[in-house]
C-alpha cells in the first residue's frame, strides 16, 4: 500500500505563490502517470495538472500558465509550483495517480483571501 503525504498548504493572499510537495512511500512518480488535483466545498474533486513517465505536463485550464508540475524520482516526490494565485484556487490539494487512484492521502489545504 503507497502512502501520499501532502504538504506546503496555507493561507495566501491573491497574487502570491505556494509550492506543495506530495512524498510517496516508494516509487510511482517515475512509474505512472500522476497529477494533482484539488477540491473545494461542495465541488467535486478536479485534476488540475498531471505529470506522465515521459516528463510531458498538462494543465486544466483554470491553472495553465499559472502552476507547474514537476517530480523527483529519486526523492519520490512530486511538486506543483503555484504562482498569482486566485481566490478560487482555494482547495485541498492531493496528489495521486491518474486513472485508477491509489488511496489518497490527506492533502493540503490552500487558502487564497482576495
Amino acid at each position: 500500500q503507497v502512502q501520499l503525504v501532502e504538504s506546503g498548504g496555507g493561507l495566501v493572499q491573491a497574487g502570491g505563490s505556494l509550492r506543495l510537495s506530495c512524498a510517496a512511500s516508494r516509487t510511482i512518480f517515475s512509474i505512472n502517470t500522476v497529477g494533482w488535483y484539488r477540491q473545494a466545498p461542495g465541488k467535486q474533486r478536479e485534476l488540475v495538472a498531471l505529470i506522465t513517465t515521459s516528463g510531458n505536463t498538462n494543465y486544466a485550464d483554470s491553472v495553465k500558465g499559472r502552476f507547474t508540475v514537476s517530480r523527483d524520482s529519486a526523492k519520490n516526490t512530486l511538486y506543483l509550483q503555484m504562482n498569482s494565485l486566485k481566490p478560487e484556487d482555494t482547495a485541498v490539494y492531493y496528489c495521486n495517480t491518474v486513472g485508477p487512484p491509489l488511496s489518497w492521502g490527506q492533502g493540503t489545504q490552500v487558502t487564497v483571501s482576495s
